[in-house]
């Protein structure tokens, strides 16, 4: 567990695409929507650790038809949302005039986590290698790690969103810039997406 711990803790301080989607997220929208992405990826990530404790994760890895639709699924939905939000109206009060409702925030944030094929790749590449089958139920131990990484990670994403919202409200007058900001980094995070390969390194 010791060594689990500093591996995810390793992990979870390098900044990600989760960590860049929430801070996008918050730039433009404010504290509350950041925490509401935050509180959505990481409820992807309780599904992520559902499937691998079942085997779906092992699946999906090694059909290249399956890994195929969840990915360019996750490239799709990351390109739509950078190009919604770049064609977006620029308003005075761009940042606060319709912000998006935190419920739908919230579910964005669980299909941005669920459709990245680098979270399965995660469960497969590192996980296995601290289970041990003598030391009781594989699924269970998958479980335990899963939670551990989900309550690191949840830690890490709330400091983002504290920081992106205390600039989102410095940079409310830059509703243009901001949401540029926010739409480049979505369409990023597709084109980073459609790179990741069906292996892991």
């Amino acid at each position: 567990m010791l060594l689990f711990l500093v591996a995810s803790l390793t992990l979870v301080l390098i900044p990600g695409p989760n960590h860049l989607y929430i801070a996008a997220r918050g730039l433009s929208q404010g504290r509350a929507a950041a925490l509401a992405s935050a509180f959505g990826v990481e409820a992807g990530t309780l599904v992520h650790i559902a499937a691998a404790a079942g085997g779906l994760s092992y699946l999906i890895a090694q059909s290249a038809t399956w890994f195929g639709v969840v990915k360019w699924a996750g490239v799709a939905y990351l390109v739509y949302l950078g190009v919604r939000t770049l064609t977006g109206k620029d308003e005075p009060t761009a940042r606060t005039a319709q912000p998006q409702p935190l419920g739908k925030v919230f579910l964005e944030g669980v299909l941005v986590n669920l459709l990245n094929p680098k979270v399965i790749l995660f469960f497969l590449a590192l996980l296995p290698q601290f289970v041990d089958p003598a030391a009781g139920s594989p699924a269970m131990q998958i479980v335990l790690f899963g939670g551990t990484l989900l309550l690191l990670g949840l830690l890490s994403d709330i400091v983002y969103a504290f920081m992106a919202g205390a600039l989102s409200g410095r940079l409310a007058k830059r509703a243009r810039a901001l949401r540029y900001f926010s739409g480049i980094v979505y369409i990023g995070l597709g084109i980073a997406t459609a790179f990741t390969g069906r292996r892991a390194a």
